[in-house]
């Protein structure tokens, strides 16, 4: 293939591809780039009449789009010089579109599109031109390619197919703060004039915002927009083709930007002064009360801490902030007593936790208000001048012996009558009785320190006027010891002496004990006065209390207990004496003893 130089090398067959254009308006089609496509004949390389050589010759055209007329578009013309107007030659059309689309008039050679195009669905067709002989049907010039390019007009508005969008940009924020960045899109031809080639402006949102017209970046217009003001603007952007000139097209869409709050907001309580009613019956470690402060900003940028700060208030009180870090709660730090203190005054402070330095210039960020809170009387239970008392009495003392007294005083002002009475369901009761009106514990029988040294009871104290406020208290009865109880001597074991025993040997240990405490428990040991003497035997006394006594062999005698015979281990039968011991232990009482 090679490039014609000039018109003149196109015979003996042209073929012209005329292209009109609109008149409304819209651009003319570029200059046509004729091309010679040099083709031989498929019966032989010469022909009878040394005719030159044949080739195609075309140029590249354009139909519009969206054509709207009532008769189809005329795009271009086959022709061949060869034609002698006879009807000999016939001009065929094949390829996308040919028939339904584009016609051909076989006798001219002239094509039109027979419907309207749309661009952004198909910008081009590829077609197949060829002319036959009629008569024959054989081509007079090979069949050979071309292009029909759909030209664009501007039939496409801006569009935003992710509209409409949500943005969000901090409350306090600089001038030209960037917000979000919108882009239309446009389906025209980007490289066929200004059809989609988009400006941006703004429609509403103004004074607030900006937007860049190439970018499509919206900014901050206004300095110290507050979201406690206002939290939400509407900010509709345009989007407008051919650069923004007067007959483009346009598409809008809605940005819906939100301010995101910032700790520009100090705390602050509603009143300065608070009252707050509390019984004296509040439990301690319980909450009484709460307080809150309110704070404008949102999330954390409104937490805030609580602190009670006079000193008398911190002493009685405490304050902790709820989970949700809003409200203070104050608790009961000691117990109350109306009748000695009825009010007091809590200075409280709440201050936020989440300080933003940029807007220190606000603050402080704090804020303090006065809590009274005034304690109310209760009817309370009688109060014991003790916790628990301690008392005595001595063992066999006879029945109605006084023991003690407890006291009991009803708290109130109105100092109600007290009633007094043992709690049937403790230890001790059936043993001890209480006066009801003093409060005096009597024994209802004799005690035995031997048996029971202590007895446990509690004592109950009602007011008369509301006897369901009863209050309690324990009461230990100590059983004091008497010189009672004789030294008892708890062995009757018989004695026995081997014959071979030295004199000065120790032979036998007795014990004794006694029932009463230590100071009348005391004893010491003695053979009795009213028994002879027996020569061969000593009694010492150990001098230690409920232990021993030691007898000890004088000479060398053979003893034997009564009715009992010991034989020693010297294999050899022996004589019997047989004497008895008599061993006295002897304190305030006596106890004999027979070995």
């Amino acid at each position: 293939m090679r490039a014609a130089s000039s018109p003149a090398c196109l015979s003996p067959l042209l073929l012209c591809l005329c292209v009109l254009q609109r008149s409304y308006g819209t651009p003319s089609a570029p200059s046509p780039t004729f091309i010679h496509n040099q083709t031989k004949l498929p019966d032989g390389n010469k022909d009878s009449h040394h005719r030159p050589k044949r080739g195609w010759i075309w140029n590249q055209f354009f139909v519009l789009e969206e054509h709207i007329g009532p008769d189809a578009q005329y795009v271009g013309k086959l022709h061949s010089n060869s034609d002698k107007g006879d009807g000999s030659v016939q001009y065929l059309l094949s390829g996308e579109g040919a028939g339904n689309i584009f016609t051909i008039n076989e006798l001219t050679g002239d094509i039109h599109a027979k419907k309207s195009l749309d661009r952004e669905k198909k910008s081009h067709y590829i077609l197949h031109a060829q002319a036959v002989d009629r008569f024959t049907n054989r081509a007079v010039e090979p069949e050979s390619e071309f292009i029909i390019k759909v030209q664009d007009v501007n039939d496409n508005a801006p569009k935003f197919p992710d509209g409409p969008f949500s943005a969000f940009v901090p409350e306090m924020a600089d001038i030209g703060t960037s917000v979000f960045q919108i882009t239309a899109t446009d389906a025209d031809d980007p490289t066929y004039g200004n059809s989609a080639k988009i400006v941006y402006s703004i429609l509403q949102g103004q004074p607030f915002f900006t937007v860049d017209p190439k970018t499509g970046v919206i900014r901050t217009a206004l300095p110290n927009m507050d979201r406690e003001t206002r939290e939400m603007y509407s900010v509709i952007i345009q989007a407008k083709d051919m650069a923004g000139s007067v007959g483009g097209l346009s598409g809008s869409t809605t940005v819906n930007i939100s301010l995101t709050d910032v700790n520009d907001n100090p705390p602050q309580f509603p009143q300065k002064n608070y009252q707050l009613y509390v019984p004296e019956s509040a439990q301690v470690g319980k909450a009484v009360g709460k307080i809150r402060a309110n704070d404008e900003d949102l999330g954390i940028n409104s937490e805030m801490t609580y602190r009670i700060t006079n000193e008398e208030g911190a002493a009685m009180f405490s304050i902790s902030t709820d989970s949700d870090k809003r409200e203070g709660i104050i608790s009961l730090r000691m117990p109350l007593d109306y009748e000695k203190k009825k009010a007091y005054s809590l200075n409280i402070e709440g201050i936020n936790t989440h300080l933003d330095p940029r807007f220190s210039y606000l603050g402080p960020f704090k804020d303090t208000t006065m809590l009274k809170l005034i304690i109310g009387d209760v009817d309370e239970a009688p109060v014991f001048t003790m916790d628990y008392y301690i008392m005595d009495v001595y063992e066999n003392a006879p029945a109605g012996t006084e023991v003690g007294m407890v006291t009991a005083q009803d708290p109130d002002s109105t100092r109600s009558k007290v009633r007094y009475s043992i709690d049937q369901n403790a230890e001790g009761d059936a043993l001890f009785s209480i006066d009801v009106d003093s409060g005096l514990v009597t024994t209802t029988r004799s005690l035995d320190r031997e048996e029971v040294a202590w007895h446990n009871i509690t004592v109950m104290a009602s007011e008369i006027d509301n006897p369901n406020l009863v209050s309690y208290v324990p009461v230990t009865v100590q059983v004091l010891d008497v010189n009672d109880n004789a030294p008892y001597i708890a062995t009757d074991s018989p004695l026995v002496v081997c014959e071979g025993f030295k004199a000065g040997q120790v032979i036998q240990t007795i014990r004794a004990t006694d029932k009463d405490n230590f100071a009348n428990g005391r004893f010491t040991f003695a053979l009795p006065e009213d028994l002879p003497a027996n020569p061969n035997f000593t009694l010492k006394d150990n001098e230690v209390p409920h232990v021993v006594t030691q007898i000890t062999l004088i000479s060398s005698l053979l003893l034997f207990l009564l009715f009992f015979q010991y034989r020693c281990k010297a294999n050899r039968a022996v004589s019997s004496e047989t004497r008895s011991v008599f061993i006295m232990a002897q304190g305030s009482l006596v106890e004999t003893a027979g070995l």
